[in-house]
């Protein structure tokens, strides 16, 4: 995982008010490989990020944010699954989505992909909106131009209206 630094404007509701930066970690669940150069396999990559999660926990890491792409060096396709296993293991680090882009994905299914994730965790998971980005566009993917990557109004405002810290 790589470490980031998160600054929060508005605190998530379980965090005291007087934190503002949290050491954090953030992947996207990157292919590694082995010292012999073979990828190591998706499903031993997602069982290595759930590890770090519990890891992370453990030493007191603050936020852990799990990004997903659809891509072959990649092995998270379902960021808010992976998140729920990292939940249900740990008691303390805050998760998030690093980035769920809404330009290909409805608003109420985001938030109810992510509500699992925030219940098993007790509040400790959130959403984190993006409009996505990739500067190399994925196989089989009809969104390659920037436009078709832009979020619609209704999609924005409806995501807003879904999160129960909306104004």
């Amino acid at each position: 995982m790589d470490a980031v630094a998160s600054h929060r404007s508005t605190p998530i509701r379980s965090r005291r008010p007087t934190d503002v930066l949290d050491l954090g970690l953030d992947t996207v669940g990157d292919v590694t490989r082995s010292p012999d150069g073979t990828p190591t396999a998706q499903p031993q990559v997602i069982r290595d990020v759930l590890e770090a999660g519990v890891l992370g926990d453990a030493v007191g890491v603050g936020v852990g944010g799990l990004g997903e792409h659809h891509r072959p060096d990649f092995a998270v396709s379902a960021a808010a699954v992976v998140l729920a296993g990292i939940a249900a293991r740990t008691e303390r680090i805050h998760l998030g989505s690093a980035v769920t882009a809404l330009s290909g994905d409805d608003p109420i299914r985001v938030f109810q992909h992510f509500a699992t994730p925030g219940a098993i965790s007790r509040g400790r998971a959130e959403i984190i909106l993006g409009p996505g980005f990739s500067s190399s566009p994925s196989r089989g993917s009809a969104r390659t131009s920037p436009t078709t990557r832009r979020c619609s109004p209704r999609r924005w405002t409806c995501s807003r209206h879904c999160s129960p810290n909306s104004p």
